[in-house]
């Protein structure tokens, strides 16, 4: 299938480091305000690339909690695919799509972990399924069905 037709042109606006924040926390935030305004469904939404020790590459969605001058914030279970590969290769990648404002944001650096308080913190103020669910299912592997998880769920 020939997909060249899809080549639009981008004049949503130009680029111009004389517009840009000194600081590139200040100008993320006025980016992600803007991404706020134009109605973007979920902004936080971000692709997270990560590579495990043998350099093999993986991408999966994840989403922004928070950031500030330290950094940006996802949560992820410990025991998924993204987290084996960080523990083995704490080099990540992440790029917010706003294709709605022709703009993406790419932002290179090292994963770290949060605190275990911060970690507990985000994990309680999640809602009482999405818990649930965290606590029957082991992220990132194959279930044989859902009569496993219900079973799983019954002896919680």
């Amino acid at each position: 299938m020939d997909l060249s037709n899809f080549r639009e042109e981008y004049l949503k606006g130009q680029l111009h480091r004389k517009d840009l924040a000194a600081n590139p926390f200040e100008q993320f935030q006025t980016w992600f305000d803007q991404a706020l305004k134009a109605g973007i469904p979920e902004p936080n939404a971000f692709s997270l690339a990560t590579a495990n020790a043998q350099a093999r590459p993986s991408l999966r969605t994840v989403l922004l909690k928070y950031f500030d001058e330290t950094g940006f914030v996802f949560f992820t279970n410990y025991g998924s695919h993204k987290a084996r590969d960080i523990e083995e290769n704490p080099q990540v990648c992440m790029m917010l799509p706003w294709v709605m404002l022709e703009r993406q944001v790419i932002i290179y650096g090292k994963a770290v972990k949060v605190s275990r308080t911060e970690s507990l913190k985000y994990f309680l103020s999640r809602p009482k399924d999405s818990q649930l669910g965290a606590w029957v299912s082991q992220q990132s592997s194959v279930i044989s069905g859902r009569t496993l998880l219900e079973m799983k769920l019954m002896e919680l």
